[in-house]
């Protein structure tokens, strides 16, 4: 759900109880309209329709606010991941693959969860439920990449960890440029999800991994 074309028409109530979840999304249509700093706590209460002192009622602050759409954020990101990992097959290497169109695809489909969980610098020690959220997204790009690194021979293997970690920042960084369905997105004479198969391509080649089988060389 892109949030990106909402809450232009001025003002919104909301119904008893479900004031969290009018400050969530006015958050997010604040976002994906200003940035994940470019707003005050009174101003997401006045796009949700309601007085600057009603958010309270739920969240502690501003940070604490951006702290929960971080976390639905992670927690659909999760979700995106795990369903693309789809239990590593064909191959554990198909499968990262998917992984990889998967974050790109959450950069271009959620602009707005995706700056509030990696660009509104809230921060982690602070909120250990948004931290965890991070941590379980983080783990499935992990759990792929052990599968991949078992496909090695023992003597050769490269930490898991160290490939996740490459791995996460070649799609992060291929994603904030190229991916993302904001403007802040940039022009590319390929498709993001091209540049991103030949980069993990030539990473995976350099570990003795073939592209497509996860077989070692």
């Amino acid at each position: 759900m892109n949030w990106s074309g909402q809450g232009r028409g001025g003002r919104r109530g909301y119904h008893h109880g479900n004031l969290r979840e009018a400050l969530v999304n006015a958050a997010l249509e604040l976002i994906a309209s200003k940035g994940p700093a470019g707003f005050t706590f009174a101003e997401a209460a006045r796009q949700a329709g309601v007085s600057a002192a009603a958010p309270y009622r739920h969240f502690r602050d501003r940070d604490a606010l951006m702290a929960d759409v971080a976390k639905r954020g992670f927690e659909r990101f999760e979700a995106s991941l795990a369903a693309a990992w789809d239990q590593g097959g064909p191959t554990p290497i198909a499968a990262l693959e998917r992984i990889g169109r998967a974050y790109l695809g959450f950069a271009r489909d959620e602009p707005a969860y995706f700056s509030a969980m990696f660009e509104a610098g809230v921060p982690l020690n602070e909120h250990r439920e948004l931290q965890e959220a991070g941590d379980r997204a983080f783990a499935v790009l992990r759990q792929a990449c052990e599968a991949v690194v078992a496909t090695l021979p023992a003597a050769g293997r490269p930490p898991a960890l160290m490939m996740a970690l490459h791995i996460w920042s070649l799609s992060h960084g291929i994603a904030s440029l190229f991916a993302r369905g904001d403007a802040a997105r940039r022009t590319l004479p390929m498709t993001p999800e091209e540049l991103l198969e030949a980069a993990a391509l030539v990473y995976l080649q350099g570990l003795g991994l073939s592209d497509k089988s996860g077989d070692a060389r």
